[in-house]
């Protein structure tokens, strides 16, 4: 998988606010990463191929368990709907998973590959600009009401 850089424009003016503030709210890191991953979630599942509509459906967003002051959320498949991506073979074997199979291509049964789409993958690259920016505003203008209502650290 490719690296993706860019800069970061107004992390500066953010530190500065999170200096005058002390400990950032859970919360905010909460509000501001979760808006900013939907960005890509939405795109996602604009660019899933789409036969039933059940692997744009089922593309969902999962935080994961991280330390106070950062939030990951994962662009994932459902596992509700595993009952849909999972079918047995003819000895009742589950051998394949239908959304990763889009995502990173599979193998047919004559050997040749089959590409996948990389829907997710070229969402999130496509997006990164996006989220990044996403995150440090959504975390400035929260940190700024913070301050502005009183939070100041003294």
């Amino acid at each position: 998988m490719p690296k993706i850089k860019f800069r970061v424009e107004g992390m500066e003016k953010l530190q500065n606010s999170l200096k005058k503030l002390g400990q950032v709210p859970q919360k905010y890191v909460t509000t501001a990463s979760k808006k900013a991953m939907n960005i890509v979630k939405k795109d996602a599942k604009a660019d899933s191929p789409y036969l039933t509509g059940n692997l744009e459906k089922g593309i969902v967003l999962v935080p994961e368990k991280t330390k106070p002051g950062k939030k990951v959320y994962r662009v994932v498949f459902d596992d509700k709907m595993n009952d849909v991506f999972q079918k047995p073979n003819k000895e009742g074997k589950i051998t394949g998973y239908y959304p990763v199979s889009q995502e990173y291509g599979f193998f047919a049964k004559d050997g040749r590959y089959i590409p996948g789409f990389a829907f997710v993958r070229g969402a999130l690259e496509k997006d990164a600009p996006a989220v990044e920016s996403t995150i440090v505003n959504t975390m400035q203008k929260k940190i700024d009401a913070e301050i502005a209502k009183g939070g100041l650290k003294k």
